[in-house]
């Protein structure tokens, strides 16, 4: 960043927050490939102590630490800060107490770098990150997730992506030719239809992993954040992936039912609340029948993108199977 961006920036941040002078209190992490980073901003003379920013540069290519360096994959990068763009702006405001997420404050744009001002989760209660849940923090986020559902159930994702998540098979061809298994690259079209055609669709959060929820310091309350691929899609996606980022292939096996009948009742209180006029019944029945397609649709993907990753384990290829089975019956 230039001097004339540096100060055209501090400029904003101040205008936004009333303050009259900031310190950049930390760097919270560095965005993915060398986009950017976030930090934390310390306010003097506002009522407000302190913002999160997340200050995107984007680059004219992208420096990959997977080596999947490519015109697509920086596009996909360019379109997923567009696109949380468009939801802070246009969304964000719809997400109540139970689905949690930071008051968007202001963005704006100099050429190629960005800029989002956010509240600080930290600052408001939230300030927790994890590495590991117990049961009763496994439960707030799989009702986070439910509320998030409901709220968003029916909507079309304007201005969003189509098909949220960031492994979805249209975004990538280049993962899905570097697969080996042959059978499961065969159907990949097919589990990719099936979600896309859900009857009901919602908007997917699309990064619903562990990193991106802040808990209260109790650990009874949780927030997320970071909607780069957040778009439409059945539900399940962001289920199955925010199982698979904080269990392992035991817990999967031994928990599965009771962590679906928990995101299940979660969803039929949230549909009850926010959308009445559905029939929760008919989402739960057909919701349920896809969790193990939308694991198998990640498995396919984190196959072709990182063939020794952990995530790829017995219980991922016993769902794996038992979908492609049923593929092969269509």
């Amino acid at each position: 960043m230039n001097s004339e961006s540096i100060a055209h920036f501090q400029s904003f941040v101040l205008a936004t927050t009333d303050a009259d002078s900031m310190n950049v209190a930390e760097t919270i992490q560095e965005l993915w490939s060398g986009y950017g980073k976030i930090l934390r901003i310390e306010l003097i003379g506002s009522k407000r102590k302190t913002v999160v920013v997340k200050h995107v540069v984007l680059p004219q290519s992208g420096n990959h630490p997977r080596g999947w360096n490519s015109d697509r994959s920086h596009l996909r990068k360019v379109k997923s800060y567009e696109v949380e763009t468009e939801w802070y702006r246009h969304w964000s405001s719809q997400c109540g107490d139970d689905c949690r997420i930071p008051e968007f404050l202001a963005f704006e744009r100099q050429g190629d770098e960005v800029l989002f001002i956010l509240e600080d989760l930290d600052s408001s209660g939230f300030p927790q990150r994890l590495s590991s849940l117990d049961w009763t923090q496994i439960k707030i986020c799989l009702e986070w997730l439910a509320n998030f559902h409901a709220t968003f159930l029916g909507k079309e994702p304007d201005g969003l992506w189509e098909t949220g998540s960031y492994w979805h098979l249209e975004t990538r061809p280049d993962e899905l030719e570097a697969l080996d298994d042959l059978e499961l690259k065969e159907a990949a079209e097919k589990i990719d239809r099936s979600l896309k055609h859900a009857e009901y669709q919602t908007l997917i959060h699309g990064d619903a992993k562990l990193a991106n929820f802040c808990f209260s310091n109790d650990g009874q309350k949780v927030a997320a954040l970071d909607f780069q691929y957040v778009g439409g899609g059945c539900g399940m996606k962001d289920v199955a992936y925010f199982i698979g980022s904080c269990l392992d292939e035991g817990s999967c096996e031994t928990m599965e039912e009771k962590l679906l009948d928990c995101y299940f009742t979660a969803l039929t209180v949230a549909l009850t609340k926010h959308r009445p006029e559905i029939d929760s019944g008919s989402v739960v029945a057909e919701w349920r029948s896809l969790f193990p397609v939308a694991w198998t649709d990640f498995h396919r993907f984190l196959k072709g993108w990182c063939p020794g990753h952990w995530k790829i384990n017995s219980y991922s290829e016993r769902l794996a199977r038992e979908v492609l089975a049923r593929v092969e019956q269509v």
